[in-house]
């Protein structure tokens, strides 16, 4: 829905969310439910594990308040879980997040997001990859 609405920033995919392309609006349903249930990647891709201790501090000061203790997310309250995601994706979400990039970020997570460095989305990326 956010690449679809145009809230991010993905122009390979946009071809591929035109619901006249995929079946209309059963088609959209159909391949959420197919992507909703395939199983969590094993091995995500990961950061250079450096900073691993330094992520951990930095998520459970800023982010374990709405995404969970093991980064499970919040379905009700819209967080979306970030464990097992891969290192390179977390990384530009949160940078397009910071920058404005992403157009529907929630005002709280700017707000966290905001405060920290490059160095800083590294290491809760990196750590995050790894949950």
């Amino acid at each position: 829905a956010d690449i679809r609405s145009k809230n991010r920033d993905n122009p390979t995919m946009y071809p591929f969310t035109d619901p006249a392309s995929i079946g209309g609006a059963q088609g959209i349903a159909d391949v959420t439910a197919y992507i909703s249930n395939m199983p969590v990647d094993p091995d995500p891709g990961k950061g250079n594990g450096k900073q691993l201790e330094k992520g951990k501090q930095i998520f459970f000061k800023h982010c374990v308040q709405c995404h969970g203790d093991r980064a499970q997310g919040n379905n009700e309250n819209h967080f979306p879980m970030l464990r097992g995601q891969h290192f390179a994706y977390l990384l530009r979400q949160l940078e397009w997040i910071r920058d404005g990039y992403r157009k529907n970020a929630n005002p709280a997570m700017v707000n966290e997001v905001k405060k920290l460095s490059d160095k800083d989305l590294e290491a809760v990326a990196d750590y995050l990859s790894r949950l």
